[in-house]
C-alpha cells in the first residue's frame, strides 16, 4: 500500500470515529421488520416509511430505529397529527 493511500485510510478512520463530521441530507433503507419490509427515507429533515403505522401517526418503529442507528447524524422525528 502507497504512503498517500495509508494516509487517506488514517483519516477516514479519524473521520468515522468524529460522527458529528457528518449530516443526511436523503438517505433511502430497506428495513426487514418482523413482518414485512419496508423503505424508509429521509428527504429534506422529513422521515417517510411505506408501512401503515407511519401513514397514521408520521413515525414507527422503522423510522425511529433508524434514528437510533444514526444517532447524531439525522433529525429526531417530532410526531405530529396524521396527514390528511
Amino acid at each position: 500500500m502507497d504512503s498517500g493511500l495509508i494516509g487517506k485510510v488514517e483519516k477516514a478512520h479519524r473521520y468515522a470515529e468524529e460522527r458529528d463530521r457528518f449530516t443526511f441530507n436523503e438517505l433511502t433503507v430497506h428495513v426487514r421488520g418482523d413482518n414485512d419490509a419496508h423503505d424508509v427515507t429521509l428527504r429534506d429533515g422529513e422521515w417517510s416509511c411505506g408501512c401503515e403505522y407511519f401513514s397514521h401517526h408520521r413515525v414507527c418503529a422503522h423510522s425511529m430505529a433508524l434514528e437510533r442507528l444514526l444517532d447524531g447524524m439525522v433529525p429526531i422525528s417530532t410526531p405530529t397529527a396524521a396527514a390528511p
